[in-house]
């Protein structure tokens, strides 16, 4: 009977650990922000190389979003602060979202 005890407590335990919710960060297009701070952005906050930075902001501008990276929720609305404050303080609109994945 006790390898049967154990069996039923090791299932219960896996039941409950499960992956956090992933969510996307994205950057939306306007027609003010230039295009190098966006570059910038990406690289300083997002940690982008300067390829991957350059792809997502023709991505913004193109496509009117981007996705720059998909986190858990606290890292997601931290960088989108981080965004929007850089974005502030340099005096353009940007604008960046968070969404579930």
């Amino acid at each position: 009977m006790e390898p049967k005890i154990k069996e039923k407590a090791v299932s219960k335990t896996i039941e409950k650990i499960k992956e956090p919710e992933q969510y996307r960060v994205i950057l939306l297009n306007d027609h003010y922000t230039t295009m190098d701070f966006v570059i910038e952005v990406l690289m300083v906050i997002f940690h982008k190389s300067i390829e991957d930075a350059n792809k997502i902001m023709l991505d913004v501008h193109k496509k009117g979003r981007g996705i720059v990276g998909v986190y858990t929720w606290d890292i997601a609305v931290t960088k989108s602060e981080q965004v929007l404050t850089a974005a502030k303080a340099n005096q353009f609109p940007l604008l960046c979202i968070v969404e579930p994945a």
